[in-house]
């Protein structure tokens, strides 16, 4: 009853977490709503300094589906804004390669405009410069990639009609369009029959803005921005300078040689909605995504399974070793006591330092520091704190937690080695410090000198990447250091038995207590409660969708922590029945394969998922999957062996032990 009641208590603490998030609004971390009003009003109003008659609109960086590779709004070469300075951005913004820049796309509050030029971009085939950017404009409609313009912090969303009636909002809109030397329209090219020239590309040159805005009440002036949509729509406008926005479609024939002028324009109108308010602004895109009804039904079917399986395991190892352990405390006399078998007859030798313990002590303390991390970061983005508008907030929180928990990394490291008998506390410490963020830092810089090669607007900044080793090295090594020095300061762990000098023969194992298929067997479940999570943070990754679903997200994380304890400590009791007193890296492996699972589920969603091409964006696929394995692995390990470590010093403890 005692573990159905914490399940209980876990599932009322993240309601309340939802509660309280929609309580605070969807903005509880200081994003402070702007108001705007006409130009006359705000020239009349000038002691509200708030209200603002201008609306300007950012863009964001490039990206697609089939390609890994995002690149600058600049990098294709359309129309931008030179004057203004571009936005700062965040160190979680840097790390995914979000490239926030001004754009000539400026409007009045209130004031709708029908057809205006931007500007026109002239390319001359025979000219090498501006034929390789005609080029590069191609490839990215061939690999379909997509704007992402942002108004008043919230994404401008193009909303179109999917299956079943129903709307979807896509918070992106393609450059445009390809059709085939056989006549098939790929992708966007379907919305229109106009789009039918064989191998033509049709570039997406207009778009149909309209801005949604709610009227403040109680206020002297002004109104907040609710939705900002648009529709993207190609014109071949014969008078430039004077556009009409009529006429066939902006084609680029794939064989066309000579000169060709591309014309920007745009129209936008303003539409008041009184019945969206500000607070709940994103609810229309989180909404219209595909599918979110049964997504939140399978989260709770697996929930479900998960927490029974959870409750059988516990059940299990509750009423078999309460049993194991009245019998051998009932056992009085000297022949009982040689009758002994099972896991009491190893009482001598449980707690034997490991083989590569220095190795071993260096995985707990890196472990520790990632799940501390990943507890507090889930526990904020469950609040809010961490939204989808507050762009960048999710990394720039897990890498500043990853960087101030040094000193727990280090404390746990040195406190283990020190139980295992480890003498070398200087390069134990420089392990814990450098070992694995070394391996993490290694196949990312790998992966940004490819980025760097290929243009990516994802690589990573020089002096970002100088900021980050000074993070490490000024910040998370001494603070290491400082966790490693109490953690050897301290007397070592005291174990509940004595260890024998000379250690005990490992009688022959059966298959199923062997090494090697119980730790097979003990990731399975684990993962099993986090792969439909899985697959949608994959989505979110590298399908570029909106991820928000974080009170579930903590939710499973609670119950990935229960599992892998849960079938860790099942394992590893009935490998000490079995007379196999080496449990400190079969735990640590047991519940660590689980990232081995993720890996395999991980390339069968590159192939049956993802439809990215070419070798730079598979290399870095699978790079960051690689990264992404090892710190799962790291984390998962460590529960399962902090999980048994506590079984096997609780059972030896409340038994008599001669």
């Amino acid at each position: 009853m005692a573990v159905f009641h914490r399940v209980r208590v876990v599932f009322v603490l993240i309601f309340l977490c939802g509660s309280l998030r929609e309580a605070l609004s969807f903005y509880l971390p200081g994003l402070a709503p702007v108001s705007f009003c006409e130009k006359e009003e705000s020239e009349k109003n000038s002691d509200v300094p708030d209200c603002k008659s201008t609306i300007e609109l950012f863009v964001n960086r490039l990206d697609s589906v089939e390609s890994v590779l995002p690149y600058e709004y600049t990098a294709f070469d359309f129309c931008a804004d030179q004057s203004e300075k571009r936005p700062s951005e965040n160190l979680g913004q840097v790390l995914f390669g979000e490239r926030i820049e001004p754009s000539p796309y400026k409007f009045s509050f209130k004031k709708n405009l029908e057809c205006q030029s931007v500007c026109l971009k002239s390319y001359n085939t025979e000219k090498t410069e501006e034929k390789s950017k005609l080029d590069f404009l191609k490839k990215g409609m061939l690999l379909n990639y997509q704007h992402h313009w942002i108004v008043d912090n919230m994404p401008v969303t193009w909303c179109y009609d999917v299956e079943d009636n129903q709307k979807f909002c896509n918070p992106g809109f393609p450059i445009g369009c390809y059709v085939t030397d056989t006549g098939r329209a790929k992708d966007a090219c379907v919305v229109s029959a106009d789009f039918n020239d064989k191998d033509t590309f049709y570039i997406f040159n207009h778009v149909d803005i309209t801005i949604f805005y709610h009227v403040v009440e109680n206020e002297a002036a002004g109104a907040r921005l609710v939705a900002a949509k648009l529709e993207p729509k190609s014109y071949k406008h014969t008078n430039m300078e004077k556009p009409d926005c009529k006429g066939p479609p902006m084609s680029l024939n794939n064989k066309f040689n000579g000169e060709v002028k591309i014309a920007y324009t745009y129209s936008v109108k303003f539409v008041e909605d009184k019945l969206i308010r500000w607070a709940s602004r994103w609810d229309y895109i989180l909404e219209s995504m595909p599918h979110t009804n049964i997504q939140w039904f399978s989260i709770m079917n697996s929930l479900v399974i998960v927490l029974f399986l959870s409750g059988m395991v516990a059940m299990i190892m509750l009423r078999t070793l309460h049993k194991d352990i009245a019998r051998y405390n009932q056992m009085d006399s000297v022949e009982d006591a040689q009758e002994e078998f099972g896991w009491k007859l190893v009482h001598g030798d449980v707690f034997r330092p490991p083989r590569k313990g220095m190795l071993l002590s260096v995985f707990l303390g890196s472990g520790t520091q990632i799940f501390i991390m990943t507890f507090v970061t889930l526990f904020f983005a469950c609040l809010g704190f961490l939204s989808p508008a507050n762009r960048g907030a999710l990394m720039t929180c897990a890498v500043v937690l990853w960087v101030l928990l040094g000193t727990p990394a280090g404390y746990v490291a040195a406190r283990y080695y020190k139980s295992f008998g480890g003498e070398k506390w200087k390069t134990n410490v420089l392990l814990t410090a450098f070992l694995c963020p070394g391996v993490v830092f290694a196949d990312f810089f790998v992966m940004n000198l490819i980025l760097w090669g290929e243009g990516s607007s994802a690589a990573m900044p020089f002096g970002t990447l100088v900021a980050i080793l000074a993070l490490w090295f000024c910040i998370s090594v001494p603070l290491t250091f400082i966790g490693a020095y109490f953690g050897f300061k301290k007397s070592g762990i005291e174990h509940p038995v004595r260890t024998n000098q000379i250690p005990r023969q490992i009688p022959e194992q059966s298959f199923y207590t062997k090494p090697l298929p119980g730790i097979v067997m003990g990731g399975i479940l684990p993962f099993g409660c986090i792969f439909i999570q899985l697959f949608f943070i994959l989505n979110s990754i590298w399908s570029h969708q909106m991820y928000y679903m974080f009170g579930f997200l903590f939710l499973v994380f609670i119950i990935l922590v229960i599992t892998c304890s849960e079938a860790t400590i099942l394992l590893c009791y009935f490998h000490l029945c079995a007379e196999d007193y080496h449990w400190q890296w079969r735990s640590f492996l047991t519940s660590g394969f689980t990232a081995v699972y993720f890996l395999v589920y991980a390339i069968h969603y590159f192939f049956s998922k993802l439809q990215i091409s070419g070798l730079a964006s598979t290399i870095l696929y699978f790079g960051y999957t690689m990264i992404m394995a090892l710190i799962f692995f790291l984390f998962t390990g460590t529960i399962g062996f902090f999980a048994c470590f506590w079984f096997v010093t609780k059972i030896y403890s409340v038994v008599k032990v001669d």
